[in-house]
């Protein structure tokens, strides 16, 4: 019976001496597994950086008349390419801000709108930009940043803008036509030549 114990008791002290040392082990290496985490992840960062750095191409330019020239009056359409065209540099955290700052913008755009464009197909390409523009502030503000789904979302976003600036162009073009066609009736109406002759009286009888 004491033989049996004293074994259970060696036995005790083995084990416990064997899972201090294995304690003591995970401690010492425990800095350097932290290190080597920490560089893989600064790693992965600079690689999500890089990818957003070289992808956000954002197109300010107007590319029509019309959209040029509603820069002058339309001041929320001249603060959302003014806010496209600056592209942050410095961290990953300043693209998180400029991504928050376009989703202001672009919501911005409803506002004063002037009122010959004031239609629902400029409001539904305004909403299509607005929505791939939050689409691009949610995917940059979570934990795991899917930098290839904000890289391939800016090219699409140059389209609806592109898009945009065509749908107010052709809003001009046909108020044009319109106007047009309302001179030359007016032209018509002047045309001495094509007026009704009035009808010659006829002589009463004596």
């Amino acid at each position: 019976m004491k033989i049996n114990l004293l074994r259970f008791v060696m036995r005790s002290l083995l084990l416990v001496c064997f899972a201090g040392s294995l304690t003591l082990v995970s401690c010492q290496e425990d800095p350097k597994i932290r290190l080597l985490e920490q560089e893989k992840e600064a790693k992965k960062q600079e690689a999500i950086f890089n990818n957003i750095n070289q992808g956000w191409r954002f197109n300010a330019q107007t590319v029509t008349q019309t959209a040029g020239s509603l820069t002058n009056n339309w001041a929320e359409w001249r603060m959302f390419l003014t806010e496209l065209g600056q592209k942050p540099k410095s961290s990953i955290g300043a693209f998180k801000q400029k991504a928050k700052a376009l989703s202001k913008r672009a919501l911005e755009l409803n506002n004063n709108i002037p009122m010959a464009y004031n239609t629902p197909e400029v409001k539904s390409r305004i909403a299509a930009i607005t929505t791939k523009i939050n689409a691009v502030n949610l995917y940059i503000h979570l934990q795991q940043i899917p930098d290839q789904k904000i890289v391939t979302l800016i090219p699409s976003i140059n389209t609806e803008v592109n898009a945009l600036q065509f749908q107010l162009e052709e809003i001009t073009r046909k108020s044009q036509i319109k106007m047009e066609d309302g001179e030359s009736d007016m032209l018509q109406m002047l045309d001495t030549t094509r007026a009704i002759p009035t009808s010659p009286k006829v002589k009463s009888l004596p």
